[in-house]
């Protein structure tokens, strides 16, 4: 019952935003913070009773939904996706306290679909029904379109259709293939299903499990975002509020992720295998091309969107790769890259907030009035591109490590990417932070909840970095089979 009391704590606090409305504003953000450490202190009470009994899958809920069609409203919890609601919850105290002096205009719906978005995440990670978690699916999205349209910058409207669009489009592919799925459970044990582990039992001949697994692929690349499909993603993090922003970068990037693990690989292994260079083909392209772009940019927060495509490039890399360390250096990269871009683009915010602009032209020599901002930034520049000690480079060269076996070409062109990411990191701290000093040099520095929260994300970011084990612990006994498959020389 665990994610079903998460997600109710969620909503219920979403609706107290809205009944409270603007007669009590000041203390919305006190209602969201109470919503999320209590589903936080939930989860971490969970997970002290049941140390040992998650490192396999293990149901927590199931209740027959309809009944007809063998829908049922059934959860479950592993490590994986303990580990990715953790950090949702984690992610959810960023966004409300960069919220708390952004957020000026219609406060109480904005709250509501804050909440309702991270529930709705909550939910991705929980289910065990792919028609409950398609439901969940579709549940974050419209939340974070509202966030992106209403809350958003001066282009808002564009960006929030854009990305509306893309992942409608997207899912579209998705659900097409999971009532297919649920047909041929049907032909094969006579009944429908859309139950996750029983779609496990399911023996499905190439080449149709081959074009079903590229409808969960194209929507999971659109989430995660891969080259081509990440036309989007700029966009929406340029127009986004910081909260926005956070929770796309953070969290909702992870969901493709977690898709292509949770479903593509262990439901399609054998068209996975066969799609795998051209997966790992996309993977270098994304890592190389998002370093590019992200050095071409001049607009704070397009250049840390355009880093987040290259950095997701090594996740895709590691999960096609079959190999068990560079997979466990995805999951490590998920993590690293949640934390580090959640602080770039909080960064970003505070940034705005005090300057009103995104301009890297129109910043420089900021250091001088806020140092421990700039000291802030050049740390999480560096954990963005992989300094030793932090928990990116760890993600990042177990995923090169473990590629190198099966695609050595592929982890050297991947490798130069480290480089760019060096490059275009230093150049977003020497153009904001040093320099000649500009006509609005002198900004306040950090305020206490802004040092609270990058001291919060700077150390999860140091403590695992320095101690990856505490993450990758329960792993080992999971995902063998996929781990296992066989690449000889770089050729399937």
């Amino acid at each position: 019952m665990i994610f079903t009391h998460i997600i109710v704590i969620l909503m219920v606090s979403a609706l107290i935003s809205l009944l409270i409305g603007k007669r009590m504003v000041s203390a919305l953000p006190y209602v969201a913070t109470t919503g999320v450490i209590f589903s936080f202190i939930l989860l971490a009470s969970f997970a002290n009773n049941n140390h040992d009994l998650f490192h396999q899958p293990m149901p927590l809920l199931s209740v027959s939904w309809i009944p007809s069609l063998g829908i049922e409203y059934a959860t479950f919890i592993d490590s994986l996706s303990f580990i990715l609601v953790a950090l949702t919850l984690i992610l959810a105290l960023v966004c409300i306290l960069v919220s708390f002096r952004e957020i000026t205009e219609n406060q109480p719906f904005y709250y509501f679909n804050l909440l309702a978005a991270l529930a709705g995440i909550v939910g991705v990670f929980a289910a065990a029904d792919l028609f409950l978690f398609f439901f969940f699916w579709e549940v974050m999205l419209l939340p974070m379109t509202a966030l992106i349209a209403i809350w958003g910058h001066e282009n808002r409207r564009y960006a929030a259709i854009k990305f509306f669009i893309f992942t409608q489009v997207s899912s579209l592919l998705m659900l097409v293939a999971i009532i297919i799925m649920a047909f041929i459970y049907q032909q094969q044990f006579g009944e429908m299903s859309f139950n996750y582990f029983d779609w496990q039992q399911l023996d499905i001949a190439m080449p149709l499990q081959y074009w079903l697994m590229i409808g969960f692929f194209v929507a999971f690349a659109v989430k995660l975002p891969s080259f081509p499909f990440h036309t989007w993603l700029p966009d929406a993090h340029t127009q986004a509020p910081t909260a926005g922003s956070v929770l796309l970068a953070g969290v909702l990037l992870k969901t493709g992720a977690y898709g292509l693990m949770r479903f593509v690989l262990p439901l399609f292994e054998q068209a996975a295998i066969s799609f795998a260079p051209i997966a790992i083909t996309l993977g270098v392209m994304s890592i190389i091309y998002g370093a590019v772009m992200a050095f071409a940019q001049t607009d704070f927060k397009r250049l840390v969107a355009y880093s987040s495509i290259s950095h997701m490039g090594f996740v895709t890399l590691a999960l096609f790769s079959f190999s068990t360390i560079a997979y466990h250096g995805a999951i490590v990269t998920l993590v690293a890259h949640g934390l580090s871009s959640a602080a770039l683009f909080a960064m970003a915010g505070m940034l705005y907030q005090r300057l009103h602009t995104r301009e890297l032209s129109k910043m420089g020599g900021l250091f001088a009035s806020a140092p421990r901002m700039g000291g802030m930034l050049l740390a999480f520049v560096a954990g963005a591109f992989g300094m030793p000690g932090l928990l990116n480079f760890i993600g990042e060269f177990m995923t090169l490590t473990g590629t190198f076996a099966n695609y050595p070409t592929a982890t050297v062109f991947a490798a130069t990417a480290m480089i760019g990411s060096a490059i275009y990191g230093m150049y977003l701290f020497q153009q904001s932070f040093q320099g000649k000093p500009g006509a609005n040099a002198d900004i306040q520095d950090l305020r206490a909840h802004e040092w609270l929260l990058c001291s919060l994300l700077f150390g999860l970011l140091l403590y695992l970095g320095l101690f990856p084990q505490a993450l990758l612990m329960h792993f080992d006994a999971i995902y063998p089979a996929t781990a296992d498959a066989q690449i000889i020389g770089g050729r399937l």
